[in-house]
Order: C-alpha cells, then sequence, then structure tokens
C-alpha cells in the first residue's frame, strides 16, 4: 500500500511539474536535524511516521502556475499567488489520494511563517533529491541549482524511497567553479560558500545588478538547460529582495 501511495503521489504531482518526489522514514530525518524542526512537532500519534518530500526541477511547475493563473483571473493579485496555487495542488490532487488509502496525513510547507516546520534542504539531502553547493541553494544531478521544495507530507505509512541524489556533493569535484567568478559581489568562495551579509548587502544597494537573476546561481555547471524562465527568475529575485531589506535596514545602512 505505501508503495501504490507513493507512486499515485508521483502520478497526481507530474502535470504540475513536481517531478521530484522522495520518502523516508521519519526518524532518519529527525535525528539529523534540531529539535525545532522534528517531525513530532505536527502531533499525530502515528505508528509508521514517514516523510514524503516534494518539489520541482526545471520551469515546468512554473508554467503550470502560469496556465492556472490564466484560468482564473485575479490569482496573480494575491500576495503569495504561487503559494497559493501550491496549497491547491497538494490539497487537492495529494491529500485526497492519502485519505482514499487510509492514511493519515499532515502537510507541510517550507512557506509557513509561523508554528512549526521542516528543515527543506536536510530533508532534500536525506531524501536523496539534492545535494550541497557552494551557493547556499542545494543541487540536483539534472537539474542542478533549478529546483525547489514545496511542500512535504508527514504520513502514516512506512515509505523508504529515496532519489537518486543521495550522497550527491559535486563541488568538491568541480574544477570549473564558475559560480565563483560570476558573483559581482564576490559572496562566492570556496570552501566557505556563500557569505550571506555580503550577498544581501550587495543586492540591496545595486538592486538592478542582481534584479533579474543571481548570476552566480546562473553560472553553475549543472543543468543549465533547465534553468528557469526569465519570469519566473525575476519573480523570486523580488520577492527574496523584499525578504533582505528589514535585514539590511537593521544591520548594513549607513547611519549619517
Amino acid at each position: 500500500m505505501s508503495a501504490d501511495l507513493l507512486r499515485e503521489i508521483r502520478a497526481a504531482a507530474a502535470p504540475f511539474g513536481l517531478n521530484l518526489i522522495a520518502a523516508i522514514p521519519a526518524p532518519r530525518y529527525d535525528a539529523a536535524v534540531g529539535a525545532a524542526y522534528r517531525s513530532a512537532a505536527f502531533g499525530g500519534s502515528f505508528t509508521n511516521r514517514s516523510i514524503i518530500a516534494i518539489a520541482n526541477g526545471g520551469g515546468d511547475f512554473w508554467r503550470a502556475f502560469n496556465r492556472w493563473t490564466g484560468a482564473h483571473p485575479g490569482w496573480n493579485e494575491r500576495p503569495n499567488p504561487l503559494d497559493d496555487f501550491t496549497r491547491r495542488v497538494v490539497e487537492d490532487a495529494m491529500l485526497p489520494l492519502a485519505a482514499s488509502a487510509g492514511v493519515d496525513c499532515a502537510p507541510v510547507y517550507p512557506f509557513m511563517s509561523s508554528g512549526a516546520t521542516l528543515n527543506f534542504m536536510e530533508l532534500g539531502k536525506l531524501a536523496g533529491i539534492a545535494g550541497p553547493s557552494l551557493l547556499g541553494v542545494v543541487v540536483n544531478p539534472t537539474f542542478g541549482p533549478w529546483i525547489a521544495f514545496r511542500a512535504a507530507l508527514i504520513v502514516d505509512a512506512a515509505i523508504d524511497a529515496p532519489g537518486p541524489a543521495l550522497g550527491f556533493d559535486p563541488c568538491p569535484e568541480c574544477s570549473a567553479r564558475t559560480c565563483i567568478s560570476a558573483c559581482p559581489a564576490g559572496a562566492v568562495a570556496n570552501p566557505a560558500g556563500w557569505d550571506v551579509p555580503r550577498c544581501l548587502e550587495f543586492r540591496v544597494e545595486n538592486e538592478p545588478r542582481c534584479a533579474p537573476r543571481c548570476d552566480a546561481r546562473a553560472a553553475c555547471v549543472l543543468g543549465p538547460e533547465h534553468r528557469y524562465p526569465p519570469d519566473e527568475l525575476a519573480y523570486h529575485q523580488r520577492r527574496a529582495l523584499a525578504a533582505m531589506r528589514p535585514w539590511y535596514e537593521a544591520n548594513r545602512r549607513p547611519r549619517s
């Protein structure tokens, strides 16, 4: 039954571009993260607790979103249209599958702003969806850095089906490291990785330079053919910048 449920969830997710889905027993994940990020925080007296990680690679998820907004006028006027679309897909296409199988299921989203959450980057590594990188984002062998975690399902079922990226760690063996020279802020280094304060300060003070895309991410040698479409890149960059501004105002803005 557990294998059938995972197969059905993958089939339901595919038309929406959610093409990276894997599952692991929750104790394996819980042992690797701090107490605040453990699956037990979501309650439920599950006998067999597993976590299904749901991500997208490439631009198909964005194209599905654009089809949805085209068919639903006004959707893009919402404060968080892409997040709301994600919820709609998960709750309409996936949760009913768990209910039909008699499996208790709790959805979790990376964009939850309060309450319990999961460490999605750690989950992605343990579930074999992606590995670490110098860029501060995880990378997939096929899609490179052009992936994003959209949701997770904590289910009362024993599922152990990690993806093929388990143990993937490409940066130490990369000879090109074009991401380092491409960053105009000098915020990517080997082996230190991503210098978050330097990146944030540069992006806020030089908004037009990084508004269309992250040059360092675009320079990664993995999966360049799967790069997000320009309108998707701009969408994410704009929202990331808005999230960075409060930190900059509090910590970096020059005082007269």
